[in-house]
């Protein structure tokens, strides 16, 4: 039975971003800025990594994103665990500064539009793409929901069905919804052959190219972990009618560690 106190724990608290409360807070206050301005979007591309490395790129993003009522939050599967295409419609998820709440409401339609679709706290539980981005959320958009979707199955059919049943359900809908997919771009390259990989996936996704970025990504071997959730939101972005796409910051691993021999890359990019 659906309980309203199901509450999903944090998994990297104190690893991937600070453990208490007056922490976070400030970590995440020292990477969002205040001298942009905010924008409506459709979806964000944003990175998972630990705050250290990757903060300065996601606070860049949220730092530009106008609050919607609910973020649709797609990310990829490292555990293993649970459904291949796994969603909770139900609870809320827990940091040191909030409890999110889950929209029910629009995860309940997307589990009636979306055949493979599963209800699966499993694949949730210990994955961090998804709750490394909610102590943004938290600050950029206090009180706004979210749907949790942990993605194992990454194939192109999948992301199209998942994509497009998100952006049909978000008309349905009819409030301010932003769908973020949560990656990270290349894996342990030298901080030159990351860069240059990572712009063959990140020109896809400024073309507005599901199938682009999906095949560029296969054929050249890029380690972008979250390459199925961002085919996912270009799927989606289109039936919602997207026009452009913006890099608003890139990095590597290397800006903070000094070590350009093997690095991780992170990308943060707006869909309007």
């Amino acid at each position: 039975m659906k309980d309203a106190v199901t509450r999903r724990r944090p998994a990297v608290a104190g690893q991937f971003y600070e453990g208490t409360r007056s922490r976070l807070e400030a970590q995440v206050a020292a990477c969002m800025r205040t001298d942009v301005a905010r924008e409506k979007v459709i979806g964000v591309v944003s990175p998972h990594a630990g705050l250290m490395y990757s903060g300065p790129v996601a606070g860049e993003l949220y730092s530009r994103v106008e609050p919607p009522d609910t973020f649709v939050l797609i990310g990829p599967n490292h555990t293993g665990l649970g459904a291949p295409l796994a969603i909770m419609s139900f609870g809320q998820w827990e940091i040191p500064t909030a409890s999110v709440e889950i929209d029910s409401r629009l995860a309940e339609l997307l589990l009636e539009c979306v055949d493979s679709l599963q209800e699966d706290e499993q694949a949730h539980h210990l994955e961090h793409s998804l709750e490394v981005q909610l102590p943004f959320i938290v600050h950029a958009a206090p009180g706004a929901r979210i749907v949790p979707i942990c993605m194992g199955d990454t194939r192109i059919d999948t992301c199209r069905a998942l994509g497009q049943g998100i952006g049909e359900t978000i008309r349905e809908v009819g409030y301010r919804v932003v769908v973020v997919a949560s990656s990270d771009m290349s894996h342990f390259l030298s901080d030159g052959e990351a860069r240059r990989l990572d712009r063959m996936a990140i020109d896809q996704v400024l073309a507005l190219s599901p199938e682009g970025v999906h095949e560029v990504v296969r054929k050249k071997g890029i380690t972008m972990c979250g390459f199925g959730p961002a085919t996912t939101l270009l799927y989606a972005a289109k039936v919602l009618g997207a026009t452009s796409a913006e890099l608003v910051d890139y990095r590597t691993s290397g800006d903070v560690s000094g070590d350009r021999k093997r690095v991780v890359g992170y990308a943060g990019i707006l869909i309007r």
